[in-house]
């Protein structure tokens, strides 16, 4: 993925594709509260990032957050940020772990294993 910034997921048909466009590499998911203060926090630390940030509005797809769930066998919490690689969480965290230098930590170092 070249593009930088928010993607936003409102289906699951996007999640796949957000997903397939990493084309087997890591992807960045990030489930957010448009409700929650200490989601708003996590939100501004995500727009440092410069990687496509995968964007669930937990409000506004609610089944998109379950299916990440579902499938990736992590319980909901919002804020959340997950990098993910077709089926497997590599890293997650939740709530004031969600930090942009911790990401890019967490994605330097998958990339790393990968190699």
């Amino acid at each position: 993925m070249s593009d930088t910034g928010f993607v936003e997921i409102n289906d699951v048909a996007a999640l796949d594709r957000f997903v397939a466009d990493a084309n087997g590499g890591p992807a960045i998911l990030f489930k957010h509260s448009n409700s929650c203060g200490v989601s708003a926090q996590a939100y501004r630390e995500m727009s440092r990032l410069n990687q496509s940030v995968g964007l669930v509005i937990v409000q506004e797809a609610r089944d998109v957050s379950d299916e990440i769930e579902r499938r990736y066998n992590t319980p909901h919490e919002t804020p959340q940020t997950l990098i993910v690689c077709s089926n497997a969480v590599l890293w997650n965290a939740s709530h004031y772990r969600v930090r942009a230098h911790a990401v890019e930590e967490a994605l330097d170092s998958v990339i790393s294993a990968s190699e």
